[in-house]
């Protein structure tokens, strides 16, 4: 479904992505661990060209763009095929849950109004949102805009989903509630892609784990294998520090 390979980007002297390859097939959901600093979140940035990689070339659904001078219209064309689920929810402050939720259905999309709601109340009751149609960001807690964050990328009808590690700005006991719709969503078949810190998403969810550190990929292979049968020694390493508590 997409396969990038060699993508590089670097912010003045520092070589935040050096060479990263990553293929993610339909149904899959990638979760990309490692260290702060390690490239993570560059990566998911230069995928979705929020960043434009210095370097790198894209196939997705069986076409081929350089990731360095792709159009603006084939950007376009790409992000309609996919949804960003960033750290800090980005709802509009002055807008309600289903406002937000239908904001980019009906600006971006041009979709009618009645149609663009009806999809928006649909994506928010798969969150358990639905309730709360007419409720501004600041009434909800951050689970519940997180929540509701997922609903608009829902409503969007993705082939993928990518997911810059959202549960980070979580308080603990609100982190559940958000990992529960995205395990719903993994089990429905929604492909992912997903910056993370939480062990247990990426060991008992999601289907493939990526490793990176110092702007490359250190180790990728399936879940089971990744926790079970590290061949990196660093792999071992950081697995061995997060059941520690010390990464």
């Amino acid at each position: 479904m997409i396969d990038v390979r060699n993508v590089t980007k670097s912010f003045g002297d520092f070589g935040a992505l050096k060479g990263v390859s990553l293929h993610v097939d339909k149904g899959d959901v990638v979760a990309i661990l490692g260290p702060s600093g390690s490239g993570k979140t560059t990566l998911l940035r230069c995928i979705n060209f929020l960043e434009i990689a210095d370097e790198g070339t894209m196939e997705f659904d069986g076409e081929t763009f350089n990731m360095h001078s792709i159009s603006r219209k084939d950007i376009g064309r790409l992000r309609r095929k996919t949804a960003f689920v960033f750290q800090n929810y980005n709802l509009f402050l002055n807008k309600t849950v289903l406002q937000n939720v239908t904001e980019g259905l009906i600006i971006a999309r041009r979709m009618p109004k009645e149609a663009a709601e009806k999809k928006a109340i649909a994506a928010l009751k798969k969150v358990d949102m639905a309730d709360r149609l007419d409720s501004y960001p600041s009434q909800l807690s951050g689970g519940q805009q997180q929540r509701v964050a997922i609903a608009r990328a829902l409503a969007a009808e993705p082939e993928i989903i990518y997911f810059d590690e959202p549960t980070s700005a979580l308080d603990p006991e609100l982190i559940g509630e958000v990992l529960a719709v995205m395990r719903n969503l993994a089990e429905e078949g929604m492909t992912m892609l997903v910056v993370t810190h939480e062990m247990n998403f990426a060991r008992n969810v999601s289907s493939k784990v990526v490793f990176m550190e110092n702007g490359t990929v250190i180790e990728a292979s399936d879940s089971k294998s990744f926790f079970e049968n590290p061949k990196e020694e660093r792999t071992k390493l950081f697995i061995q520090s997060i059941q520690a508590g010390r990464e």
